[in-house]
Parts: C-alpha cells; structure tokens; sequence
C-alpha cells in the first residue's frame, strides 16, 4: 500500500512540475522532398476468360470446354499430390540414411 501511494504521490507532482511549462508553439509541418505531380493511371489489361464464349458457343461446346477445364485441374491437382508423395519419401529415406550413420 505504500508503493502505491508513493507512486501516486510522485505522479502528482510530476504532473504539477509538467503543467508549469510553458507550451511551445506548434511548428508547420514541412515535407522533406518536394511534391512531385501524380502520373496518370495506367489502365489494368482486361483478364481474359478461360473459356472465350461466343454468341454462337453451344450449350454443348460450353459443356465440353467445362469437361476439359475440369479435367485438366484434376490432373494438375494428381500431379501435385504425388509430387508432394514423392518428396515425402525421399525426405523419410534421407532420414533413414542419416540415423543410420
């Protein structure tokens, strides 16, 4: 109890001997390198869609192009799944290795 009431105590004239200075003036702030005029903005190129549909695409050819899409990111996806089997192994062989040694 009496850490705490010598520190408020302190707190106190702390703050007394803080309220009687005098506060300076504010100073402008001043930028450190001249302005320079923004450029332009560049216009972002359109994405472009997987699948360029046509007014005259079919339901058919749409399906299809969907097949094909579908397909392809299975095939990427089995192909990064046995890429990551693949590194799994030979991390374990590695380890294998070197707790033999």
């Amino acid at each position: 109890m009496n850490k705490i009431l010598a520190t408020l105590i302190a707190g106190l004239f702390a703050m007394g001997a803080f309220a009687q200075t005098p506060a300076t003036p504010a100073k402008p702030a001043v930028p450190a390198v001249a302005a320079t005029p923004a450029t332009p903005a560049v216009s972002a190129t359109p994405a472009t869609p997987a699948v360029a549909a046509t007014p005259a695409m079919t339901k058919a050819e749409k399906a299809a192009a969907a097949k094909k899409a579908k397909a392809e990111k299975a095939a990427a996806a089995k192909a990064a799944k046995a890429e990551k089997a693949a590194a799994a192994k030979k991390a374990k062989e590695e380890k294998a290795a070197a707790a033999k040694k």
